[in-house]
C-alpha cells in the first residue's frame, strides 16, 4: 500500500498502481480538497485498477483527513465521555455508520479504524483517540462502531495490535519499548483483540518492541502476529504493518522491512511518504516474485450508497445533531 503526492494522479503515480506489487493506496489530507474532487480522484485509481484498496485514517478528533463536505467527528474519547453523560451508548454504532458511510460514498473502501489501545492518558500519540482506558470498555464500545460499519458497508480494521496504549513514546518518531510481560498484556491490551477477532476484517501491527516476550517488534515478530494474532487468537482476516517509514520500523533498508512484515506474517505492507522506499520495496516484491494475497479483496467496499442518498438520510441527520449537542456539551 503507498500513497501519493498531490489531489490528482501523476503518471508515475499511474504506473506505479498498475504495477503488480501494489494492492493498496492510502490517502491523506494533502489529497484532498474537496468531497467531489476525492469522488474523482478514487474513480480514476479505481478505473486503473479495479481491486485496489483505497484507504484513509477518518477516525476522528485529531486523526480525521477529510474534513469539507464530510461530518467534522470527535475523539472516541470525547464520544464515550457524551455518552456516559447521556446515557446514549446507541451513538457508537449511529458514528460508525456515518464514518463509513460518507467515506464510502466518496469511493473509499476502508478507514483504519477504530482504534483498540487501551489508554486515556498514558501515551502521547494514542491518548483521546482510544475509546476508554478499561479493556472490558474498549471491546463493547468498539463492538458497537464496528457494527455501524459493517452495516454501511466497510469492513473494520482494529489498531495497533497488541496494544499501544501502554507506553508514552510515539513509534512514529523512535523505537518505543514495553516492558510488560506477555500475560500483563494478555490480561489487558490484547482483550479488545481476542474479544473482537470475529467482528473485524482486518488488524493492523504496532512498531513497538514488546521486549519481555520477544526480540523483534511486533509488525516483524513471527511470534506475535503468527503464533499470538492467528493461532491462539484465531484471527482469520487480513493482517497489515503500520507504516514501515515510521522511526518504530527501525533503520533497516525497505527490502529488509518488507522481508521482516511478509515473513512474519504480514499480508499487506505501507510505505508512505518515500516514494524511493516504495521503488525499493516493488523492486524486492519482484525480485522475489511475491504473490498478492487473497485477502486483501476481502475489505473492498460491499456498498452502493451515495451522497445523494446521504443527503436525504433522516439517519444522518439525527447523528449529526446529536454530534453538534455533544460539541455544545
Amino acid at each position: 500500500m503507498m500513497d501519493i503526492d498531490g489531489t490528482s494522479l501523476s503518471s508515475v503515480d499511474t504506473d506505479l498502481i498498475r504495477n503488480s506489487q501494489v494492492g493498496g493506496l492510502i490517502l491523506f489530507e494533502r489529497n484532498f480538497s474537496s468531497k467531489d474532487q476525492i469522488a474523482d480522484l478514487c474513480s480514476q485509481i479505481k478505473g486503473i485498477k479495479n481491486n485496489i484498496l483505497i484507504a484513509v485514517d477518518q477516525e476522528g478528533g485529531r486523526v480525521q483527513r477529510f474534513k469539507d463536505g464530510f461530518t467534522i467527528l470527535p475523539s472516541m474519547q470525547s464520544l464515550s465521555d457524551y455518552a456516559a453523560k447521556s446515557s446514549n451508548e446507541e451513538i457508537f454504532k449511529e458514528v460508525g455508520w456515518l464514518m463509513a458511510a460518507e467515506l464510502l460514498a466518496a469511493g473509499i473502501d476502508i478507514s483504519f479504524a477504530p482504534v483498540l489501545d487501551v489508554d486515556r492518558n498514558t501515551s502521547s500519540i494514542i491518548g483521546n483517540r482510544s475509546f476508554s482506558d478499561e479493556p472490558s470498555n474498549v471491546s463493547r464500545i468498539a463492538k458497537e462502531f464496528i457494527s455501524g460499519m459493517n452495516e454501511a458497508g466497510m469492513q473494520a480494521t482494529g489498531k495497533h495490535f497488541p496494544g499501544h496504549g501502554g507506553i508514552f513514546e510515539d513509534s512514529h518518531l523512535l523505537q518505543p519499548q514495553d516492558r510488560r510481560s506477555l500475560d500483563e498484556l494478555i490480561k489487558h491490551d490484547l482483550v479488545p483483540f481476542i474479544d473482537l477477532k470475529d467482528d473485524m476484517g482486518g488488524i493492523m501491527c504496532a512498531h513497538i518492541l514488546f521486549s519481555e516476550v520477544d526480540e523483534l517488534s511486533a509488525g516483524f515478530s513471527s511470534f506475535w502476529i503468527k503464533e499470538i494474532l492467528r493461532n491462539r487468537i484465531g484471527f482469520k482476516g487480513v493482517i497489515f504493518s503500520d507504516d514501515l517509514t515510521m522511526k518504530g520500523a527501525g533503520e533497516n533498508s525497505y527490502a529488509e522491512r518488507v522481508d521482516l512484515s511478509l515473513s512474519a506474517g504480514c499480508d499487506m505492507v505501507l510505505i508512505c511518504n518515500n516514494r524511493d522506499g516504495v521503488f525499493e520495496a516493488i523492486e524486492y516484491m519482484e525480485e522475489k516474485e511475491i504473490s498478492g494475497s487473497h485477502n486483501i479483496t476481502s475489505m473492498l467496499s460491499q456498498s452502493n450508497i451515495s451522497w445523494k442518498d446521504l443527503y436525504s438520510s433522516n439517519r444522518r441527520s439525527k447523528i449529526r445533531e446529536d454530534l453538534t449537542n455533544l460539541a455544545r456539551s
